[in-house]
C-alpha cells in the first residue's frame, strides 16, 4: 500500500509541476528557523542588538538530520537606502552565515523578516513601491543566483495589505529575480500573515486562496508558503494548543488547495509547547506533509536561535541539558523524510 502511494505521489508531482527538480517522493525540505538577524532596529550594532546563528548551532541542527534553515534578516538593515547598493559588512554577514549552513549540507531559505513593511511604510506605498521591492530582490539574488541549495523567501508575513495589492509586489519582485538570470526556487506567502487557516479566506482584498492564484513566474519555479501555530488563536504566543485541531484541519485544507490548483506548498514557520495536545498536533501535521509529498515541499520550526531563552516554551535550540520534545519529534520526522531536490531549476528545463 505504501508503494503504490509513493509511486502515485511521484506521477502526480511529475504531472503538476513540470521540473524534475521538485519532484521527490518525500519533503525535500525538513528543518528550523534560526532566528536572530531580525532581531532590534535597523541601525542595532551586530553582537549586541541582533545576531546570526554560530557553527555550534549549525552543525547541531545538520546533526539531527535537518536539511533546511529558515534564516531571517532585517531588508533595512541589509539595504539602508530604497534603491541604493546592499551594506556590504551586512550581506558579509549573510553570506559567511549561508556558508557556514552549505558546508553542513543543509539549504538556506533567505527570509527578508519585515512583515510587509520598509521601516513603517508598507509595501506597494512610496517609498516602498513595488518597483523598490524589486530593486531589493534584484540586487539580493544577483549574488546568490544559481547557488544550489540556496532558496528565496520573498516576505515574512505580509499582513494589512489588500491580497491584490500583495499579489502585485510578490510579482514585481518574482520578474526582477528572474530578469538577473536567477533561477532559484522562490517561495511566496500570501497576506495575512500566510495563515493557513485563513489562506481561502477573504481577510483582506480578496482570499490568497483566489488572488494568489495570480502568481506569474517565467520559470514556473516557486511554491506557496503559509504559516500555522496550535494555540487557539493561531498565533504562536501561548503555551497550549487549543487550536491543534483547528491547525491540523488547516493543514488539510491547503493541501486539498495545493492539489486542486496543480500547485506546491511549504510551511515555514509552526511551532508549540511540550503541551500534549500540542505534541499530538505536531505530529498529525508531519504525517500529513509526508503523506502528501506531491504538493509538499517540506516545511521549518520556529524556532531556534543562539538568544533565544531557555524557558521560551517552542525553543528547540540546543542547552545544557535534556534534548527538547519537540526536537526528537523533528528528527524523528526528519528521518523518515528523506527526499532531496534541487534548489536550482535546471538550464533547459
Amino acid at each position: 500500500m505504501r508503494t503504490t502511494r509513493h509511486l502515485t505521489a511521484l506521477l502526480l508531482a511529475a504531472a503538476l509541476i513540470p521540473s524534475p527538480a521538485l519532484a521527490a517522493e518525500a519533503p525535500c525540505y525538513r528543518g528550523v528557523n534560526l532566528s536572530g538577524g531580525e532581531y532590534g532596529e535597523r541601525g542595532g550594532t551586530y553582537g549586541t542588538n541582533y545576531t546570526y546563528p554560530n557553527e555550534d548551532t549549525i552543525s547541531y541542527f545538520a546533526e539531527k538530520g535537518m536539511t533546511i534553515i529558515r534564516l531571517p534578516f532585517r531588508w533595512e538593515r541589509l539595504q539602508p537606502a530604497l534603491g541604493g547598493r546592499l551594506d556590504e559588512d551586512e550581506l558579509k554577514r549573510l553570506k559567511d552565515t549561508i556558508g557556514l549552513i552549505r558546508k553542513h549540507g543543509m539549504a538556506v531559505l533567505l527570509d527578508p523578516h519585515n512583515f510587509g513593511y520598509y521601516d513603517k511604510t508598507q509595501v506597494g506605498t512610496a517609498p516602498a513601491t513595488d518597483a523598490a521591492f524589486g530593486d531589493f530582490w534584484a540586487r539580493l539574488a544577483v549574488e546568490f543566483a544559481n547557488q544550489d541549495g540556496v532558496l528565496f523567501g520573498l516576505m515574512n508575513e505580509p499582513h494589512d495589505i489588500k491580497a491584490t495589492d500583495w499579489l502585485d509586489a510578490a510579482n514585481a519582485a518574482i520578474r526582477s529575480i528572474r530578469a538577473v538570470g536567477a533561477r532559484n526556487l522562490i517561495l511566496v506567502p500570501g497576506t495575512a500573515w500566510s495563515g493557513a487557516g485563513s489562506w481561502e479566506k477573504d481577510v483582506i482584498g480578496g482570499a490568497n486562496g483566489t488572488v494568489m492564484l495570480g502568481v506569474r513566474d517565467p520559470l514556473n519555479f516557486y511554491a506557496y508558503e503559509v504559516h500555522q501555530y496550535l494555540d487557539a488563536d493561531s498565533s504562536g504566543t501561548h503555551p497550549t494548543c487549543e487550536g491543534a485541531g483547528a491547525a491540523v484541519a488547516a493543514i488539510n485544507g491547503v493541501t486539498a488547495w495545493l492539489k486542486q490548483n496543480h500547485k506546491r506548498g511549504f510551511l515555514g514557520e509552526f511551532g508549540a509547547s511540550t503541551d500534549k495536545d500540542c505534541m499530538s498536533g505536531l505530529t498529525e501535521i508531519y504525517a500529513t506533509m509526508s503523506d502528501n509529498s506531491d504538493v509538499w515541499l517540506g516545511w521549518s520550526y520556529w524556532a531556534a536561535g543562539d538568544w533565544w531563552p531557555a524557558d521560551e516554551p517552542f525553543n528547540v535550540q540546543p542547552r545544557k541539558g535534556p534534548e527538547r520534545p519537540q526536537m526528537r519529534l523533528l528528527a524523528e520526522a526528519a528521518k523518515a523524510d528523506a527526499g532531496t531536490c534541487s534548489a536550482v531549476k535546471p538550464a533547459g528545463k
